[in-house]
């Protein structure tokens, strides 16, 4: 924390604010007591400039591609960890020795199954409805069937096996809402198998045939998950913590975060890429045309998955996952035409000034959406799969909020409706 002060001037007084600096010397004001002092709120639609707490957890520099988990790189962890490992990582603030993660990942394995009367609220659900919404209800209804979970003030232990039910059930929720939308018999968790692996077999396996777990694609999934487990103050973060600022159930905050990443700008964006590739093929598959059309500022078309909002040079993550897509679709060996029009896309916009000069680079939700298909998931469960990735990270963000003791989330906002007026009378 800095002892320095910004002063701010207004009718002829001057208030002066605290000035917080971050251990990676980013820098802002602190404005909580300006309503008190002066009288006056600040206006900042969106929240794009306005830090509405400290956080341990996760760091990002958009400018010069930075993002770390706890201070570790995203790089190093995809290079040495495990998303199970950087699960613990993010909730508990620290790598964890041996035994403690084995303790970690013998507790999960110990509550991946869902009590079977869930089964009836699931069957309720048509087969066609959006795998986030039947998702986000599940976890809900998690409540009901674990109501000591309901009070987030109790022993931290129990706080500690509704995390550790969360991160063992939501794989399991998942695999059905997937299964139910193909109509296949339903699977149960096998818990001698790893946390991606006993995953993936959920997905795909089935009663008929054995299932053969390919290490190139948990491999790939494994990383796609510690990707997108965490990434600071985003729409769906803020939910979480907004939500669990009420002392809502933990299933709950969760639940509305799945819900806030189901959005279309938010987690929405690996299917966007997918629907666009289906567009182009549809439009007879031209890339120099819709290269053409991309780099045109009269033509609506935008190149979905290039660019970030947040990150103004390359993302980092698709750094990484751009050589796990390669591996992926070299091992299956697929003959798409929409992922040949994806390479065509990567390949032109790379070596295009117009694109190299505004930084419109292939972001992770280009390689994931790519990866996603290739693996053979709809691109409707393509959320889902970020949901469960981005699930330590809401889980890291509610706890620490909680421990920050923080008060209920409650923005202000300057009224510009009518004034006050008299009810008209005949």
């Amino acid at each position: 924390m800095s002892e320095e002060t910004a002063q701010l001037s207004y009718a002829g007084k001057s208030y002066e604010l605290p000035v917080i600096k971050g251990s990676e010397e980013e820098i802002g004001v602190d404005i909580s007591k300006l309503r008190g002092q002066s009288g006056l709120i600040t206006l900042d639609v969106g929240f794009k400039n306005t830090g509405s707490t400290t956080s341990d957890v996760t760091f990002l520099d958009g400018e010069k591609g930075i993002l770390r988990y706890r201070g570790y790189s995203i790089e190093d962890l995809c290079e040495h960890s495990s998303f199970s490992e950087v699960a613990y990582l993010l909730i508990n603030g620290e790598l964890p020795t041996s035994e403690e993660f084995d303790k970690f990942q013998d507790d999960i394995s110990h509550h991946t199954l869902v009590h079977e009367n869930i089964r009836k609220i699931f069957d309720g659900f048509p087969a066609d409805a959006h795998p986030m919404g039947v998702l986000s209800s599940l976890v809900t209804s998690l409540t009901a069937f674990h109501p000591e979970s309901l009070d987030p003030n109790r022993d931290p232990k129990m706080v500690d096996l509704t995390i550790h039910r969360l991160i063992a059930k939501l794989p399991t929720l998942a695999s059905w809402v997937f299964k139910k939308k193909l109509g296949h018999p339903l699977n149960y968790p096998e818990n001698k198998l790893g946390y991606v692996e006993n995953f993936m077999k959920m997905m795909f396996g089935l009663p008929t045939e054995e299932y053969k777990i390919d290490p190139v694609l948990v491999e790939a999934f494994d990383k796609l998950l510690i990707l997108h487990a965490d990434h600071e103050q985003n729409c769906s973060a803020a939910t979480v913590r907004v939500v669990g600022s009420s002392q809502a159930s933990l299933y709950v905050a969760i639940a509305a975060g799945i819900n806030a990443l189901w959005g279309p700008l938010h987690g929405g964006a690996n299917q966007a890429v997918i629907e666009m590739l289906e567009d182009i093929h549809a439009n007879g598959g031209d890339v120099d045309q819709y290269i053409a059309k991309a780099k045109d500022p009269n033509d609506p078309f935008r190149l979905m998955g290039f660019g970030h909002r947040v990150y103004k040079n390359f993302d980092p993550r698709a750094k990484i996952i751009k050589k796990h897509a390669d591996a992926v679709l070299d091992k299956l060996g697929i003959e798409d035409p929409l992922l040949e029009i994806a390479k065509g896309l990567e390949e032109k916009a790379l070596q295009d000034e117009y694109f190299q000069k505004r930084k419109l680079y292939p972001n992770v939700d280009f390689y994931s959406g790519i990866i996603y298909k290739a693996m053979g998931f709809p691109t409707e469960m393509f959320t889902v799969l970020f949901a469960l990735g981005r699930l330590p990270g809401w889980i890291a963000q509610w706890k620490e909020s909680r421990n920050l003791n923080q008060p209920i989330s409650r923005p202000r906002q300057i009224y510009t409706g009518s004034p006050a007026r008299p009810y008209p009378t005949k």
